[in-house]
């Protein structure tokens, strides 16, 4: 069975001081107390969705964890939102954007820290033709970085989408989120030689809302059990294992992934 690494979709939050960090803890020092203390051994980069990271920034946080920690950074949302031109369906010509992005990620490919590039995808991104052209495009102007997609619109759960990211060696990530109508329900699923997780929560106040209210939520002991059949079978299928939770707020993603470490350690003693 391949490794499965758990962390959180996130370390740097206002919330957290007091309730994850010590109050005399220097915000240049929560990086190194998270995997130190917290004992997480990976971590998502989510502000690189919002603006395009530089190599200074990333290298600052590879040098802050040890020599086999690993990040998955998520796509800068000019490469999976912002992505056609100004009232139009066409696509915008974004190749400077991506060329950019792998350039600031090359402090940690270097230092083999890079697990892989998220790529989250909005719910308005529905499944055509231009879509899935516009995902092999994705994925040629990454290069050889292994990449993995998060899909928000229940519509991409066919056989055709497996199939179709098994073929380009893209991985998928399986979401937990609000179980509403239009968005993807749990499915796990091994598309490539990486096999990802991501917990939102499962907040019914999801849409027009502001992130602190969406991502309040407190996962319960018994939910997180049920994730641990999943997270083995891709663990089976797959070379390596991810697992983020992405509920952030006032600190329930620590909480929760220290929680499903804990049960998963307990089943490999079995």
């Amino acid at each position: 069975m391949s490794s499965i690494t758990i962390g959180t979709s996130g370390f740097s939050f206002d919330d957290w001081k007091g309730t994850v960090y010590p109050h005399n803890l220097k915000k240049e020092e929560w990086l190194s107390y998270y995997e130190r203390e917290l004992g997480f051994k990976a971590l998502e980069v989510n502000f690189t969705y919002y603006t395009l990271p530089s190599p200074r920034t990333l290298e600052g946080m590879s040098r802050k964890t040890s020599l086999d920690f690993s990040f998955v950074v998520k796509a800068f949302r000019g490469m999976t939102h912002d992505i056609h031109d100004t009232g139009s369906t066409t696509y915008s010509n974004n190749k400077k954007t991506f060329e950019q992005f792998v350039i600031a990620l090359q402090p940690l490919i270097d230092a083999r820290k890079l697990a892989c590039v998220l790529a989250q995808f909005p719910y308005s991104f529905q499944p055509s033709d231009t879509t899935y052209d516009y995902l092999e495009r994705f994925k040629e102007l990454l290069g050889p970085l292994p990449l993995t997609i998060e899909f928000r619109n229940r519509k991409w759960l066919t056989a055709k989408t497996v199939q179709f990211l098994k073929y380009h060696a893209l991985g998928y990530c399986a979401v937990d989120e609000p179980r509403l109508p239009q968005l993807m329900p749990f499915y796990p699923a091994a598309t490539s030689a990486i096999g990802y997780f991501r917990f939102h929560g499962r907040n019914t106040s999801w849409f027009n809302v502001p992130t602190s209210v969406r991502y309040d939520y407190l996962y319960s002991t018994a939910q997180i059990k049920e994730f641990i059949t999943p997270i083995t079978f891709v663990a089976s299928k797959t070379e390596k294992v991810f697992a983020f939770f992405n509920n952030c707020h006032a600190g329930s993603a620590v909480r929760n992934a220290a929680m499903l470490i804990r049960m998963i350690q307990e089943k490999e003693q079995l």
